[in-house]
């Protein structure tokens, strides 16, 4: 039998660079690699069924597009490979209504919202106008479980219609009605971070909301703006999610209060800053592929003994 240490699945073709750096790295670090994608799915799923393959590690970016790679990943738990994000988890983390809830209880500040029942379940609903005043004007909606790059999220909603008509987008939804949250400016930059947790650390970063752009995070910023809080925070959502790797969103108000806004992305967008102006940092990618081959190396060592 084939073994390798980390097997990736993606389908994205923008994901050809982070790959591409991972297996380098995973490589260089005495690790082995084996792409799956679209072309050899069902190849590797009976070489896996036929114990011709076996993998350690399963880093799953694509079953969210296609069913096949999550029928790929139930079959190798089974079998005992240690899947990155497992999928039970993933789908409670991104969950929004649930997320919401959860960070309350962990004593994590949240935006005021408002949680309303799909639309399939009950085609009206009630809000009242104290609601709406505790929402402001403009305010946000954002479908429950559909994720990933702003998808269906409204941003400058005004009234009962906005929501009415949104909400039959996605019918089968639950949807968030959230007050809209603003950053202080740090010497000129807009408090907004985007944070990752990758295998056990937290990685802060700066983004702008309105230009989508990141900014590196030096050490010395966290200190001089006294932004430990984003660390903390993001701990604390690793705990109470238990995934591997994710992003979260966390601004800080005029108020210096910290706010979690976007609670659980599991499916990080990995583009490159050096050739997508809205792309991640290359450094932090490389920290957190980095962080990747920390975690297999001490977990290769549990399975070992």
């Amino acid at each position: 039998m084939n073994n390798f240490d980390l097997a990736i699945a993606y389908v994205w073709e923008y994901d050809d660079v982070f790959i591409s750096l991972t297996e380098e790295a995973f490589h260089n670090s005495g690790l082995t690699t084996y792409l799956i994608s679209d072309y050899n799915i069902l190849e590797v799923k009976e070489k896996i069924l036929n114990k011709k393959l076996s993998f350690n590690f399963y880093l799953d970016r694509a079953w969210d597009v296609d069913d096949n790679f999550g029928e790929l990943g139930k079959i190798l738990a089974k079998k005992k490979t240690r899947i990155f994000n497992p999928y039970q988890n993933v789908i409670h983390a991104i969950d929004k209504a649930s997320m919401h809830l959860e960070f309350i209880t962990a004593g994590i500040n949240v935006p005021y919202s408002i949680i309303i029942p799909p639309h399939s379940e009950s085609e009206n609903i009630l809000i009242s106008v104290e609601d709406l005043s505790l929402l402001g004007r403009p305010f946000i909606i954002k479908p429950c479980n559909t994720t990933g790059g702003g998808i269906g999220v409204v941003t400058g909603a005004e009234t009962l219609k906005d929501i009415f008509q949104e909400r039959i987008t996605y019918t089968e939804d639950k949807y968030l009605l959230q007050e809209k949250i603003y950053p202080k400016l740090l010497e000129g930059k807009r408090a907004w971070f985007r944070c990752f947790w990758a295998f056990g650390t937290t990685i802060p970063t700066w983004w702008d909301d309105q230009t989508h752009l990141y900014t590196e995070m030096l050490p010395d910023e966290i200190i001089k703006f006294r932004l430990k809080k984003l660390i903390q925070i993001t701990q604390i959502i690793a705990k109470n999610v238990n995934l591997d790797f994710f992003s979260t969103e966390i601004v800080l108000t005029k108020n210096n209060i910290f706010v979690a806004i976007d609670y659980v992305n599991d499916q990080c967008d990995m583009r490159l800053s050096s050739i997508h102006m809205d792309g991640v940092p290359d450094n932090v990618i490389r920290q957190i592929i980095q962080r990747m081959i920390r975690a297999v190396r001490k977990e290769k060592r549990k399975l070992v003994k």
